[in-house]
């Protein structure tokens, strides 16, 4: 056996199957052996791939040990010459193995290698490289100076990026999306440390081959597609923990007391450093909009109330000032979220859901205003009044947002959905096939035949303009894609489409995860927002009922009460999937249980297998609140049994 590649995959099927397919037009030639561990996936990875790729030695985890562990199972039983660490989210070149293989053969003093690595807009990706993090080296990375000079020597050592990214070198780290061993060098210095849950550990075992007398090369001779950059997850406080808590395992086994005690030190400055500099960063991202709108509607509400007191009431001290300081807010909080569960805040910023969200409010708020004492029902006008400003200023800051980022003064969709797909004649038709189940809203503009060439393809998307650009993988090789994404630049985003399946794979940026659109993934229940409403269908209806439970005790039986108190507090949801059969929701987005299926409690009809599957599939494509509020009215009874 001349090779052996080893996957890791966790809950991404799709972009393993693309990775896969990849993997086999680079095999082609070449004696190989697939080894996928799959770390306990939720998204039915283990089947899919078993019944699309029945070579390939599929190992499935009962659990999730960790990147390191699940490695290392595959290691231990691989029969190759070669050992090839891949990640799921990759696309090999055809050429990629051979060129490894015979820089391998070429060079004795080889004991790993990595390649140029790409991300899915054709940018270098710089942990292609990168030298050992000492103390020192680390400290010029983790505060900013290797990014600020990086092409000095000393302060660019992390990623090396004084060095050419388009010529071989010897370097110290590889980056663990890839990283080609010879398996004799493996069984020397031994295999992943498992004190490494996840991050460190291809830094970790790349310095233990060069303990072991051997060199790591850059070879930048082939390019792969890694849909996940470095940056990938660092928005979250969590990726900062846990990286770092890596890279101090890192110092602890590897440097000396002394040295591993400072390292430690400025990593765990780096981490509060980072942590404050990540949560500050993530509030003003995810809420700058929402602040915005409170304040402006506080100022706007507050000059109201001073109007209406001075020139209606006639008298300026009318409203106390608790209604100033703690009314006024509270009305603003709750029209803030309930236009925030209305999907107000969702870009690209619509009229409709804005004006849902406020009526919805002001409905709330008028409840709320009858159960009041008097003392505290202060004016049913301020209420009116204060819903209209709160909802202009909603529409002013929104339109403002379209005029700065879009340079358009409207509230129609601003996004450029046009899509040029490449490929040849007969490929067409599918691809056009495709483009309309997975991603309707997209605007196909142009075929262009790869016969083009990377100029006519150039000239077509400068006449054309295009948001995307889709290669189709059965009319080009994985060779022609990555070399016409690198070519074509950034401005585009890039999809494939891969032969055997339905689903249109890319990513926009390294600093996200790569983007999916597939027909079975197309569900409404797949919506952040949908699934926020749901969970605001299940709380307005636990607390509607809430004065009704004395009743329902003797509508629905006594277990009314657990199921209600299950689903306030979000372990339940009152509507849910038909969970009958083994692979009842395989595939589907995620739901709590359900107290209630959506076919309804008294289900006894006769089924075939696949329709508890199609049904649910149908529910979660086509979900709707309209439609749980209708099920769980005809199934009241059914509650608390």
């Amino acid at each position: 056996m001349q090779l052996s590649v080893v996957i890791v995959n966790y809950n991404v099927r799709y972009f393993l199957e693309q990775c896969l397919l990849s993997v086999q037009r680079a095999a082609r030639g070449i004696e190989t052996e697939v080894i996928v561990v799959d770390n306990n996936s939720g998204d039915g990875s283990v089947d899919y791939i078993r019944s699309k790729f029945p070579t390939v030695n599929v190992i499935a985890n009962k659990d999730n040990p960790g990147f390191s562990k699940a490695n290392n199972q595959a290691i231990a039983i691989a029969k190759g010459k070669y050992i090839l660490i891949l990640n799921p989210d990759t696309v090999v070149a055809e050429d990629t193995f051979q060129i490894c293989m015979q820089f391998m053969e070429s060079h004795a003093d080889a004991g790993a290698l990595g390649v140029r690595m790409v991300d899915g807009k054709g940018t270098f990706l710089p942990e292609s490289k990168r030298a050992l993090p000492t103390p020192e080296v680390a400290f010029y990375k983790m505060f900013g100076l290797a990014s600020i000079f990086r092409h000095s020597r000393r302060f660019g050592r992390y990623h090396l990026s004084y060095l050419p990214e388009t010529e071989t070198h010897a370097v110290d780290i590889l980056s663990g999306a890839f990283m080609f061993f010879k398996k004799e060098v493996l069984d020397q210095i031994g295999y992943f440390d498992e004190t490494f849950f996840m991050y460190g550990e291809d830094i970790d075992l790349s310095y233990r081959v060069l303990l072991g007398g051997y060199k790591n090369y850059y070879l930048a001779d082939t390019t792969i597609i890694h849909y996940k950059g470095e940056s990938t997850k660092k928005g979250s406080l969590n990726y900062v923990r846990v990286f770092y808590q890596a890279m101090i395992i890192f110092a602890r086994k590897h440097f000396a007391s002394a040295g591993a005690g400072i390292f430690s030190f400025l990593i765990n400055m780096a981490v509060v450093f980072r942590a404050l500099v990540t949560l500050a960063l993530n509030v003003l991202s995810s809420s700058y909009l929402l602040l915005i709108d409170a304040l402006i509607s506080f100022g706007g509400i507050f000059y109201l109330v001073h109007f209406w007191a001075g020139n209606v009431k006639n008298a300026q001290e009318y409203y106390p000032p608790i209604f100033i300081g703690g009314v006024v807010p509270a009305y603003i909080l709750i029209w803030i979220i309930s236009t925030y569960f209305s999907g107000g805040y969702e870009k690209p910023y619509r009229i409709s859901p804005i004006f849902r969200g406020m009526a919805a409010g002001t409905l709330v708020i008028a409840a709320l205003y009858g159960f009041l004492p008097e003392e505290w029902r202060f004016s049913r006008a301020i209420i009116l009044l204060g819903a209209v400003c709160t909802g202009f200023v909603m529409l002013i800051t929104r339109l403002l947002h379209n005029v700065l980022r879009y340079q358009q003064l409207s509230f129609e969709r601003v996004d450029n959905h046009r899509v040029v797909i490449v490929g040849s004649e007969e490929i067409m038709p599918r691809a056009r096939q495709v483009l309309r189940m997975v991603s309707p809203s997209s605007e196909l503009v142009s075929e262009v035949d790869i016969k083009s060439g990377v100029d006519g393809i150039r000239s077509m998307l400068n006449l054309y303009k295009p948001k995307e650009v889709i290669f189709c993988s059965d009319a080009l090789s994985y060779k022609e894609i990555i070399t016409n994404i690198v070519a074509l630049g950034e401005q585009y985003d890039y999809k494939i489409l891969n032969p055997t399946a339905d689903t249109l794979i890319g990513s926009n940026s390294k600093n996200q995860a790569g983007d999916l659109y597939a027909a079975d993934l197309n569900l409404n229940l797949s919506r952040p927002i949908t699934r926020r409403q749901k969970r605001l269908f299940d709380i307005a209806t636990c607390l509607f009922m809430l004065p009704f439970l004395p009743i329902l005790l003797f509508i629905s039986g006594s277990g009314i009460f657990a199921q209600w108190l299950a689903v306030l507090i979000g372990r339940k949801t009152w509507i849910g999937y038909w969970a009958e059969g083994d692979d009842a929701q395989k595939g589907l987005p995620t739901l709590k249980s359900a107290v209630i299926s959506h076919v309804g409690a008294n289900k006894t009809q006769s089924h075939q297998p696949g329709d508890v599957r199609k049904l649910n599939y149908l529910y979660a494509k086509h979900y709707t609140v309209t439609e749980d509020l209708n099920v769980l009215v005809k199934n009241l009874s059914a509650l608390g049994k």
